[in-house]
């Protein structure tokens, strides 16, 4: 199934008025399990660097840009960089931001094979971007060269596991602008440490809550999108039925280690300077 579309849709409705924008991003935020995982991991990175300003990030495939949004307005001395390929993805968060008034945060046109800022950024995010790019050793190498030394790589990516809605070897991913079904833990770090990354910790997140969370917030509804945009007026009244259980299962993946899952979260430090790569 083709997702962007759908996303293309979804954005356009939503991006109507700033209410509209900020409840989108809060709906995504408690829907999308993924959110509610990098957000923990997040807390964990505001927590450590309390203390410190003027720090800069890059949101490596920034979207809708809800994570730019989330960290612009936790740390307002910060500096927000978002890259996106997509020029009208671009567009619309720069206007989105200005009219919110959301000064710490700017979108630029970018191809994360070619994009490379030499120890320029203290934490970069990459949600959901990797299994769109085939050159992924060189996106993690450029990744590297772009952090200053103690800087994090945080990385939220399907697994091997059923990432993509694969369940079996003839399966094809439930998303259509996937280049690869998932990443094995042990794959992903082996890329990464070849990027150049020394500390890499990989764990898997969708456990069970998460894959039936998964099923009734997003496959489903997305799969009837894709038949129909009329769904959209039966939206509301679906998740109003869905929204609880969802949030409970959420809250339980997020809580709970699980020994496999349909996804991973990545996070990866630079420890040191490596001067091939800068």
């Amino acid at each position: 199934m083709k997702y962007d579309p759908i996303k293309s849709s979804l954005g356009n409705f939503f991006n109507r008025t700033i209410f509209l924008r900020r409840a989108f991003y809060r709906m995504l935020d408690l829907l999308l399990l993924r959110a509610w995982h990098v957000h923990a991991e997040l807390g964990r990175f505001l927590s450590e660097h309390k203390k410190e300003n003027n720090l800069v990030v890059l949101d490596a495939g920034s979207g809708f840009g809800q994570y730019s949004w989330y960290l612009a307005k936790k740390r307002p001395l910060w500096k927000v960089s978002g890259i996106e390929i997509k020029p009208e993805q671009v567009e619309d968060c720069n206007q989105f931001f200005e009219r919110a008034g959301v000064a710490n945060a700017s979108f630029e046109l970018a191809d994360l094979t070619k994009f490379r800022k030499p120890s320029h950024f203290h934490l970069i995010l990459s949600i959901d971007v990797m299994e769109h790019i085939q050159e992924d050793v060189t996106v993690f190498e450029n990744f590297y060269a772009s952090l200053k030394p103690g800087g994090r790589l945080l990385i939220s990516t399907p697994s091997d596991q059923g990432g993509s809605g694969v369940d079996h070897a003839h399966d094809h991913s439930f998303i259509e602008e996937h280049v690869r079904d998932g990443y094995g833990k042990k794959e992903i770090e082996e890329k990464l440490n070849k990027g150049g990354f020394e500390k890499v910790d990989v764990k898997y997140t969708y456990g069970t809550p998460g894959k039936i969370s998964w099923l009734f917030s997003m496959k489903y509804p997305i799969q009837m999108l894709g038949v129909s945009k009329w769904f959209f007026l039966l939206l509301p009244f679906y998740y109003l039925v869905v929204f609880p259980f969802c949030l409970l299962l959420n809250y339980a993946d997020v809580k709970m280690p699980h020994k496999t899952g349909t996804g991973l979260l990545v996070s990866a430090t630079k420890i040191k300077k490596n001067p091939k790569n800068s």
